[in-house]
């Protein structure tokens, strides 16, 4: 064997043996990713539900939320689960003593997919209007290929499903009584909403959010990311907004985020107090603002 043709071999077996490096690390990371952005087992978990406060009642899964809000005349759904969640909704919503066929309107605090995927699948069953933020439009519709983040990650797609009207941050949806404001969170997505409402139970006046908390997805880029130049400032505006609200109860698009769990296990009594918690909504905020603030300084000090 010649000293080049040995040198050559040389070389293509450490090439070789570099492109294998980088193939691992890429799947490692894609696999890292799929597993990241798809399941927790609490979110497809089973979860007997009940009454919250009012007219608002839990019929979604251990750890993902859906809240079904009823009037006399129909009812409002918020959010979905996973993709195969919509009989799991409806068998939840039904144990409860209601109709599905009573649906008026479907929305959601955000166009993640575990929080819309079934979404297609109950405006079908259910004939209600899809009534979503206007910077998520466009995410709902294009089944999550238009989110910022997880656009190009198969496992995060879901049945695209055609959105019939959209607020903006301070508008309203109303139903037979019960008003809901919405409130623009962006920064999880660029349409994350929070809604409040009024209950009134025993005399008292609650004052209700069902919030999207300012949680940054592993992978996101706070400072900027092309998709979304705009997205350190949303995190600001968000959380700035969020300590400035009077909240009585606090409930959130994840169980977790406001300690569903801690406060109500399956078979307790009805109390509308409950899920009274403004120091506890405070102090996931401050929580979440800290890490946030985190992440600038050190992607700042990356740069």
């Amino acid at each position: 064997m010649t000293e080049s043709v040995a040198k050559t071999r040389d070389m293509t077996f450490r090439l070789s043996r570099v492109i294998g490096a980088v193939a691992l690390v890429a799947t490692a990371l894609a696999l890292g990713q799929r597993a990241t952005a798809q399941n927790n087992p609490e979110w497809s978990k089973p979860f007997p539900p009940f009454r919250m406060i009012g007219n608002i009642y839990w019929v979604g899964s251990y750890d993902l939320s859906t809240y079904l809000i009823t009037t006399p005349q129909g009812h409002i759904l918020v959010n979905t689960g996973l993709g195969d969640s919509a009989q799991n909704i409806k068998a939840s919503v039904e144990v409860l003593g209601f109709k599905m066929s009573d649906v008026r309107i479907l929305t959601a605090t955000h166009g993640h997919f575990d929080h819309v995927a079934a979404m297609a699948g109950l405006k079908k069953m259910t004939g209600g209007s899809l009534v979503i933020s206007e910077p998520d439009k466009e995410l709902l519709e294009s089944g999550g290929q238009a989110d910022f983040r997880w656009g190009d990650t198969l496992s995060t797609r879901f049945a695209p499903v055609k959105v019939d009207r959209t607020f903006n941050d301070g508008e309203t949806l109303s139903l037979g009584g019960t008003t809901l404001t919405a409130h623009r969170h962006a920064g999880h997505t660029k349409g994350a909403t929070s809604f409040t409402t009024d209950v009134r139970e025993n005399g008292k006046t609650y004052r209700v959010i069902i919030a999207n908390m300012g949680s940054i997805n592993p992978g996101v880029t706070v400072t900027g990311m092309t998709k979304y130049p705009g997205i350190m400032q949303d995190y600001a505006r968000t959380f700035a907004s969020q300590k400035a609200m009077q909240i009585d109860v606090f409930f959130a698009s994840h169980a977790g985020q406001f300690g569903m769990h801690d406060k109500y296990k399956a078979g307790d009594a009805y109390n509308p107090d409950r899920f009274v918690d403004p120091k506890g909504f405070l102090e996931e905020v401050s929580r979440l603002e800290k890490a946030y603030l985190d992440q600038v300084a050190k992607e700042r000090a990356a740069k």
